[in-house]
């Protein structure tokens, strides 16, 4: 089969492997749509993990051999994965912490060498610890909408840590893919929300996407455009999904009292940013992060994206095939007006 296989930093490179073989209790899937996730961005461009990896995890195909033991699963079905799951036992997943779970953080889905993902190959094996996480896909849905449902669940689980009221104003900073699917599910739950993009195209997207006002992020009446919007109350919440800590510092000053500043992008260690603390203690704003997904959350996102109450069709851009997938990771990181989400297609010649 061939695969893009990571010999070190910003290098990818197709190269012909053996398909994987499974245990009796695994899956063998071959992969049909694989999206290029800002996580795996980050792990090409840094060398974060030590090649040779094959990375890809927002991943779906069709199941072609099902182990002897296993059960409930048929060659034939198309599935959509997800490469974490967590036991769903341990201290950190009674505090629903789930991402912080030490069986969460094995990858249980790989194409070859270190468990990576695996998706930007042409099949993966799936391993019996991640089989929950399994989603059969229904006839009328495609491929790449059965890929999206891993980013879904990261962002509808932040959604969740928000703390509000139906009515309420958040901004959204930053309209990609991210961005505009916490437009779309905050307006879902009843949220008014302030839509903000350095990209002029990216604002009609929001309006799309339910937006109910949209506003360029660096418009230097943004201030005063909220102070209206809320009566000089202030947001109530401010969604950062944009890794610029000059976005953060717009948050802090923008949210009101008591409200709270969601960081979704700000994934990289080491970074530092300038906060005035008298803002957490004082005007008791809370800073809280999202990251990655929450396992009891897939049925309900399923059926968010399979009924297409938020449509992610639109939201796919840029489809590519696998020798591709180079130039899909480097679109990626760096985004034009008219490029969101990016997929690659294993399958295409």
């Amino acid at each position: 089969m061939r695969a893009v296989v990571f010999r070190g930093a910003n290098d990818l490179r197709v190269e012909e492997l053996p398909v994987p073989k499974i245990s009796s209790g695994e899956l063998l899937v071959q992969v049909a749509a694989c999206g290029v996730c800002p996580t795996d961005i980050k792990k090409i461009q840094s060398a974060t993990a030590p090649p040779p990896r094959i990375f890809g995890h927002e991943t779906a195909g069709m199941i072609v051999r099902v182990g002897s033991r296993l059960k409930g699963f048929e060659e034939g079905e198309r599935v959509a994965l997800h490469h974490h799951v967590p036991c769903l036992k341990c201290h950190a997943c009674r505090h629903r912490a789930f991402a912080q779970c030490l069986t969460y953080k094995q990858t249980g889905i790989t194409a070859g060498f270190e468990p990576a993902g695996g998706g930007f190959a042409e099949y993966v094996r799936v391993m019996p610890f991640v089989l929950p996480g399994v989603i059969k896909i229904p006839k009328r849905n495609s491929f790449e909408e059965g890929a999206m449902l891993e980013p879904v669940n990261t962002v509808l689980k932040a959604v969740r840590r928000l703390t509000l009221l139906r009515g309420d104003v958040v901004m959204v900073a930053g309209q990609g893919p991210i961005g505009l699917m916490f437009t779309r599910l905050l307006a879902l739950s009843g949220a008014r929300v302030l839509a903000t993009d350095l990209f002029p195209e990216r604002l009609e997207w929001a309006q799309r996407f339910s937006a109910r006002w949209t506003l360029l992020g660096n418009d230097p009446k943004l201030g005063e455009t909220i102070a209206k919007l809320t009566n000089r109350r202030g947001l109530d919440a401010a969604v950062v999904a944009v890794p610029s800590n000059a976005v953060l510092n717009q948050a802090q000053a923008f949210v009101r009292g008591g409200g709270q500043i969601l960081l979704f992008a700000h994934t990289k260690r080491g970074d530092r940013s300038e906060f005035d603390l008298s803002m957490i203690c004082v005007d008791e704003k809370d800073l809280i992060g999202s990251y990655s997904a929450d396992f009891t959350l897939q049925k309900e996102v399923a059926r968010l994206v399979f009924s297409r109450k938020l449509d992610v069709r639109p939201l796919i851009t840029h489809r590519l095939p696998l020798d591709k997938t180079a130039d899909g990771v480097a679109l990626a990181a760096n985004p034009k007006p008219d490029s969101l989400k990016v997929i690659v297609l294993p399958s295409r010649s």
